[in-house]
């Protein structure tokens, strides 16, 4: 019987459930169990993919093609595992579901509410899912996470709420647990219980218990013994049950300070965990990964040496828009033993027109991009910013500086080298300007131009490297060497087929492209230190212990020539795919799921309307 742990917030929210959750399931894992997780977001959109960055943080990208909450980012990153679209349940989802199976007759007539029959949608769910195996070994996990967004008492919240009420007793005892993340205010250097109390006395109302309480403090000082023993008395839980999750240097650290505090042993007894067949070989694992986290950990603290990296990017004003680019520079610092600097650009203020409107702005941006070790330009949408992008672009590959295009970066890397190598000054994307006569980047014929959600090239893709380029690409030697790799990918646009010669016999070559050869997937410089581009998304797929082999690069070259080149031989003999083995497939096998995605999202194989209509929802991205 798999076992089920909610993690619920209250007082407010974004004040780290998920990372208290993937820290849970990852202290688990060490004890050599297999751990699933799955994260609820009570809004109506199906899913996160037309939400905009700036307002929701990034959108993550699973294998499957499932545009998600960046939690699932944290979950496959900390647990290691390979989630679905189904891992991210939204109220969009469980709607979209019971009103299908009405309009099919499946109630046979009656009334259909909330109670029973989305409460019962929500838990048949949740049990379906986590059944799903999600790691290497291909079997049912032991335990689920179950990550509830927003907080207790939100309106959207109720019905699953509601749920997980009736969810602990058709699963039982011994196997539900639950977590409550709430906030402790810190006053001058008094902890205050009271949000705490009342979040917990609404929770109890609304039939649901707490196991353990988390009391997040926003503040380095830990939880002091008298507040945990006075939210342990109002709060009708033992003082075991109470524990403090203080801000700490780095967020790798939180496992092992929920381990300090004695969770583990209280969710082995609380759940009976002892009972679970654990094999040898997984109780060798998860002690493996302990110790290699622990180590982990342990170097962040004896980082002397730096590397700087100007991030330019269009959404820079919410930092969670890049949420999987940090963590895949982070985990690259930590396998290269650095201490990492993130100069944050605003792409805009490269452009000439700051100069003018707002000079300090324009020339503390250039200061950043000049004195930075390495460029990144990750991806986007929208014409706003891109001029930026390339001026820092073209001052990478000028001046000799380590860079990397990621999607938009990538098309950006080719129209810089169009306007400035081939001289076509007008070059630019159908994306900004549909009625260019220089398009370098064209729109892909296969993606739908009415529907927005789902409908963009998605999920994990191979890219096939040219024969030969193992005698002399960076990249491909970063992937272990292999022949052929497998991204997550997420864009309607690609490089213009029919200029594809032209650009290659200017110098700028395409050494990974799709398996029929016709799509241009990565670019690399010869005579450049590091100068890259993908048009998938690495970060997606970056690990803690196995970082991004194109992030990897990019930082050890930012650091040194020295390093980069211990980077290249130590991924030449141990590079390993974090994907199973059955996730990496060709395009054909891939074709029967986009047509799902198609019809799940009511699109036509044969939709052609004017494409005005991306233009707009992405004009102010």
């Amino acid at each position: 019987m798999t076992k089920y742990i909610l993690v619920s917030g209250g007082v407010v929210s974004g004040i780290g459930k998920g990372v208290i959750a993937s820290s849970t399931g990852l202290l688990l894992k060490t004890t050599g169990l297999k751990v699933t997780s799955i994260k609820i977001d009570p809004y109506m959109n199906i899913d996160a993919g037309t939400m905009r960055p700036t307002e929701h943080g990034e959108v993550y990208v699973l294998n499957d093609g499932g545009e998600v909450d960046l939690d699932l980012g944290n979950y496959e990153r900390y647990l290691d595992v390979t989630l679905s679209r189904d891992n991210n349940l939204t109220t969009g989802k469980v709607y979209r579901e019971v009103i299908e199976k009405e309009r099919k007759g499946e109630y046979l007539g009656k009334t259909v509410q909330i109670v029973p029959h989305v409460t019962n949608a929500i838990q048949d769910w949740i049990e379906r899912v986590s059944k799903i195996p999600s790691d290497d070994t291909d079997e049912e996990p032991d335990v689920c996470i179950v990550e509830l967004g927003g907080t207790v008492g939100d309106i959207e919240s109720a019905p699953f709420i509601e749920a997980m009420r009736q969810f602990q007793f058709r699963v039982g005892y011994e196997n539900f647990a639950l977590i409550h993340v709430s906030l402790v205010p810190d006053m001058h250097g008094e902890q205050k219980t009271k949000p705490t109390q009342t979040t917990v006395h609404s929770l109890r109302g609304l039939g649901l218990l707490p196991d353990l309480i988390a009391c997040r403090l926003l503040v380095p000082q830990p939880l002091n013994p008298a507040t945990k023993d006075k939210i342990s008395m109002f709060c009708h839980v033992g003082s075991d049950q109470v524990f403090g999750v203080h801000d700490v240097s780095s967020v790798y650290h939180v496992p092992l300070l929920l381990q300090s505090q004695g969770i583990v042993e209280y969710l082995k007894k609380r759940l009976r965990l002892d009972k679970v067949n654990i094999s040898d070989a997984m109780l060798a694992k998860g002690k493996s990964l302990e110790k290699r986290w622990r180590e982990m950990t342990a170097g962040q603290e004896r980082l002397f040496d730096k590397v700087s990296i100007a991030l330019v990017g269009k959404y820079t004003d919410l930092k969670d828009s890049y949420m999987s680019v940090i963590k895949a520079l982070e985990h690259s610092a930590f396998r290269v033993h650095r201490k990492l600097t993130i100069h944050w650009v605003e792409s805009s203020d490269l452009e000439p027109e700051t100069q003018v409107t707002n000079p300090a702005k324009y020339h503390d941006a250039w200061r950043a991009v000049v004195g930075a070790g390495g460029i990144l330009v990750p991806g986007g949408f929208g014409v706003r910013g891109t001029e930026g992008m390339m001026l820092a672009i073209k001052h990478a590959r000028e001046q000799k500086v380590p860079f990397l295009g990621i999607c938009l970066g990538f098309q950006l890397a080719v129209v810089e080298w169009a306007r400035n190598v081939l001289e076509m000054s007008d070059a630019t994307s159908t994306e900004f300007n549909p009625d260019t006569k220089a398009p370098i980047i064209v729109f892909m014929p296969e993606v739908s131009r009415t529907h927005m959600g789902g409908t963009m090239r998605l999920g994990l893709r191979p890219t096939v490297f040219e024969s030969g380029s193992e005698n002399w690409s960076k990249i491909r030697n970063l992937y272990g060497g292999a022949g052929k790799i497998w991204e997550r990918h997420r864009h309607r646009y690609e490089v213009n087929p029919e200029l594809v010669e032209r650009l290659e016999q200017s110098g700028l070559p395409f050494i990974g492209r799709d398996e029929k050869g016709e799509r241009m997937q990565v670019l690399e410089l010869k005579d450049h230190p590091f100068f890259v581009g993908l048009q998938a998304h690495p970060e997606f797929c970056t690990r803690p212990l196995n970082p991004s082999p194109p992030f990897l690069g990019f930082v050890a070259a930012a650091s040194d020539r020295e390093t980069f080149d211990q980077q290249v031989e130590f991924q030449l003999a141990n590079f390993k795919p974090p994907h199973p083995e059955h996730a990496m497939v060709n395009e054909a096998a891939l074709r029967d799921e986009t047509a799902k995605t198609k019809l799940a999202n009511g699109i036509a194989s044969d939709t052609h309307v004017e494409e005005h209509v991306i233009q707009v929802v992405n004009s102010d991205l």
